[in-house]
């Protein structure tokens, strides 16, 4: 069974077992996280949500809270020796998937 779950602005499809990195959830390594948010539940039946799938519940559990790789934004004005160079990393959670309840 596998569901598509919302969080931080973006869609994941998840299975139990799977590991997947979303952008920064609060809590420490190794705590419990449930999402209520399930656009989708498929299987042998698929069930659509309108918008989110009601009673279902998909629980996972923190095993990292991480920076991603530096990206390098540079802006650049030809012909006029305006250039701009920043950086950031990006924080982000890496989950495993417990449960996919429906």
């Amino acid at each position: 069974m596998y569901a598509v779950i919302q969080t931080g602005g973006k869609q994941y499809r998840v299975a139990e077992g799977d590991t997947i990195r979303v952008e920064k959830l609060s809590g420490e390594v190794g705590a419990d996280v449930e999402f209520t948010d399930v656009l989708m539940l498929g299987g042998e039946k698929v069930e659509v949500g309108k918008p989110h799938v009601a009673g279902a519940k998909v629980t996972a559990e923190i095993i990292a809270q991480d920076l991603a790789k530096k990206i390098i934004v540079f802006k650049m004005k030809r012909r006029k020796g305006y250039r701009n160079r920043r950086g950031h990393r990006q924080p982000y959670t890496e989950l495993r998937i417990k449960t996919v309840k429906g």
